[in-house]
């Protein structure tokens, strides 16, 4: 228990004549009781509370001295009122005492001059508290004997994250939030049964200068033992095992058990998920040695001293246990973008094709038709995700009508923060431009991709950065009417400016080398414009003239900043600068077009709104634009 010294001095209550007699009565907790009844309850008294306090002392006192609580009780009287008048110094110095003050004086009077009476409460909360000395005993710490050769823990590390530090100012909820640091930072790795055995905060109300000792055991050194799964029916057991990165022997880490439920929830097969140790093997240890003890004490003899730390603690069987979601899925959605028009989309999933998940769509919009099929195989025990599938899709962008037919197969592996992919595929396109013939082509082109993410946050991210690179093309004359080779690459920054406000800084590239470009895929051309790229230009408007259309071309530069400022803790208003443009040389793809505006945020359940009214400075309109959710 945390042993306290408190000083406080003395106080004055100056309060208008009224009359009173017997003890004092009730908590703080209950509600002030009328001196009587009577058939005409006399009418509430009404008053005003005034605190005078240094910094945020005010605040604190405000919230939570009984004098405002009771303020407005249809019960108070004078006699109520004279009651919490008298407890508010003592009130208030227990209350100054968690924001490091311990001698304070209290002044409480009663200004009757007014309308209301009017309580006013002077404080003065003389010299902070300041920590002068920091004891943190760590007990335990020590490897199991015969896993002696283990890594040890880094019990200095582990000092040095201990958040109160000496010279700074003693305050009771930042001495109990730092209790808790400590002890959560232990429990979540190999000490999962650490307990703090003492914690004191002593403090010398003539010196101002407080005590700390805080004791931790770390308990038995724990680690994972096999893996057992419950709950599992329809599919297969080896969904759950190969994404099972944690081996037999392995140190206890909450941290691995919430990556691994964070992997089983991706998957889509299950609708709950959750991933634990069973400490019950430690209980049944511990409650046999305490049969041991008694026995040994009914015989008259001592029983065998066993250190809590010493000898193989058993291993923590690995449990998962799953609730299946249904195997077949049909959803529907309607929506709007103001890159592509209205739209309509047709789901159909199913988790358990051919030991595959399925997934299709239909997608009606504006500008765009596509329907899609794809088999998703399980992850591989070396963490492989493979996929095969099927599309067809159809636009008319910018007076270029295109229709292409993808057959592909993918392979994706890492994991959040490095994710790699190498894409195969086989398309077939034909392609309508404006007051032109039509042209068809088809290619075998092979992709490989890497994205590098350190992010806060997935959903809402306000510092870090991602990186996507890609590098590929169809090199060999096979199912291939023009030979290519395509590089590409963007990134978004994030940076906090103040308190309130946020730069980020996007940028994107590509170039494309063949020897002729008719015959290359319009997929793989590069075309800028619209609500994720230059924004105050129509989706995709960027680009190479030809004809009454705009067609890709071999180069894209693009560029973005803009600024958020938080307002209120869901919206915010943002201020940008786009440019960028797509061409066929080098020179026209960097001689820009730029768009600028305003806009608005808003902090949705499912992702950011972001509201744009941008000027294209080289067509000289403004532009709505609107997006849902970080894409990247």
């Amino acid at each position: 228990m945390g042993q306290l010294t408190l000083a406080a001095a003395g106080s004055v209550i100056s309060l208008f004549p009224i009359a009173h007699a017997g003890a004092q009565e009730a908590t703080q907790d209950a509600a002030p009781e009328s001196a009587s009844a009577t058939e005409t309850a006399p009418a509430p008294l009404q008053y005003e509370v005034k605190v005078n306090a240094p910094g945020d002392l005010d605040e604190l006192l405000e919230k939570n001295l009984d004098l405002e609580r009771f303020r407005g009780n249809p019960r108070m009287d004078r006699e109520q009122l004279q009651r919490l008048v008298r407890d508010t110094p003592e009130q208030a110095k227990n209350l100054i005492a968690t924001a490091g003050y311990y001698t304070p004086v209290v002044t409480v009077r009663v200004d009757t001059t007014g309308a209301k009476p009017l309580v006013i409460v002077d404080v003065d909360p003389g010299q902070p508290v300041t920590i002068d000395k920091v004891e943190l005993e760590l007990r335990g710490f020590d490897p199991t004997p015969p896993l002696a050769a283990s890594e040890p823990y880094d019990t200095e590390a582990l000092k040095r994250s201990w958040a109160l530090k000496t010279g700074s100012v003693f305050r009771q909820a930042e001495w109990e939030s730092a209790k808790r640091a400590l002890l959560r930072e232990v429990v979540q790795t190999r000490y999962p049964r650490a307990q703090l055995v003492d914690t004191q905060a002593v403090v010398d109300p003539e010196t101002h200068k407080v005590s700390l000792l805080v004791v931790l055991d770390s308990g038995p050194e724990l680690r994972f033992g096999e893996l057992r799964i419950e709950g599992l029916k329809r599919y297969d057991a080896s969904i759950i095992r190969n994404l099972d990165k944690i081996r037999p022997g392995d140190y206890y880490s909450e941290s691995a058990l919430q990556s691994f439920q964070a992997r089983l929830q991706d998957t889509g097969y299950f609708a709950s998920v959750e991933v634990s140790a069973d400490m019950s093997s430690i209980l049944n240890e511990q409650i046999e040695a305490g049969q041991e003890s008694q026995q040994a004490d009914a015989a008259g003899a001592a029983p065998e001293a066993k250190p809590a730390n010493r000898g193989p603690a058993p291993l923590l069987p690995l449990v998962v246990r799953v609730t299946e979601n249904k195997q077949q899925n049909v959803s529907a959605g309607l929506g709007f973008s103001t890159n592509t028009g209205n739209r309509a989309q047709l789901n159909y999933d199913n988790l358990n094709v051919w030991g595959t998940r399925f997934k299709s769509a239909i997608t009606m919009e504006t500008k765009k038709q596509a329907a899609h099929a794809n088999f998703y195989f399980p992850t591989t025990e070396r963490g492989y995700n493979d996929s095969a599938g099927a599309s067809f899709e159809r636009s008319d962008i910018s007076n270029e009508i295109t229709a292409v037919t993808t057959i592909s197969a993918k392979r994706n592996w890492g994991g959040t923060n490095l994710e790699r992919s190498l894409t195969f595929e086989f398309l077939s396109e034909d392609k309508t431009v404006v007051g032109l013939e039509q042209t068809r082509s088809k290619s075998l082109p092979l992709t490989y991709a890497i994205t590098k993410r350190s992010l806060d946050s997935l959903l809402f991210p306000t510092k870090g950065y991602v990186i996507n690179a890609q590098v590929g093309g169809a090199l060999l004359p096979v199912l291939t009417d023009e030979r290519f080779v395509r590089v590409a690459g963007k990134a978004v920054y994030y940076r906090p400016l103040g308190e309130k406000g946020e730069l980020i800084v996007r940028g994107e590239m590509g170039a494309l080398g063949s020897k002729e470009k008719r015959g290359v895929p319009a997929v793989y051309l590069f075309r800028a414009g619209g609500d994720q790229s230059v924004r105050g230009y129509g989706y995709q408007e960027l680009g190479v003239k030809e004809g009454d259309a705009t067609i890709g071309g071999r180069y894209m530069l693009t560029g973005s900043a803009e600024y958020q400022y938080w307002f209120k803790p869901k919206w915010a208003i943002a201020a940008f600068y786009d440019a960028g443009n797509a061409a066929d040389t080098v020179k026209a793809a960097m001689t820009p077009k730029s768009g600028y505006g305003l806009g608005g945020r808003y902090k949705s359940p499912v992702g950011p709104i972001n509201v744009d009214v941008a000027y294209g400075h080289a067509v000289h309109k403004y532009r709505l634009h609107f997006s849902l959710g970080f894409t990247f």
